[in-house]
């Protein structure tokens, strides 16, 4: 009964694409996990292996520049795919709509049947009852 959506029957742009895959995994254990070891390793590298006097010592500015870069950019590209994604649910809303107005129309053409149905046969009751 219910057709397959617009948007599902549209290819996604590379962009799109990219955008998705980025919030996906973004959004993941995977990233926060991966990302935290990251930063201990960046940390521990500069801090003891080369004793404090590592390519970015404390209080790691060029690591604060690579978040700030990370997150202006991540940014975007995680509301991007939430407008799609916000598109995606306004589509569904609609087609629901739709099945929900046709069934809404099926059960009162179904009313009509069945009420005229009980009519018939209380007519029916009240001939066979002369009948007799």
């Amino acid at each position: 009964m219910k057709k397959q959506l617009i948007e599902d029957s549209k290819p996604l742009s590379f962009g799109d694409r990219m955008a998705d895959k980025i919030a996906d995994f973004g959004g993941s254990w995977t990233f926060i996990l991966s990302f935290m070891g990251f930063l201990l390793i960046w940390i521990l590298f500069n801090i003891y292996w080369l004793s404090n006097k590592g390519f970015d010592p404390y209080p790691f500015i060029l690591l604060n520049l690579i978040l700030s870069c990370i997150a202006a950019l991540q940014a975007p590209v995680i509301m991007m795919s939430q407008n799609r994604q916000e598109e995606k649910d306004r589509e569904r809303a609609k087609e629901d709509l739709r099945i929900n107005q046709k069934a809404e129309e099926e059960i009162r053409s179904l009313h009509k049947k069945l009420d005229l149905l009980i009519k018939q046969h209380e007519e029916f009751r009240r001939e066979m009852r002369k009948t007799e």
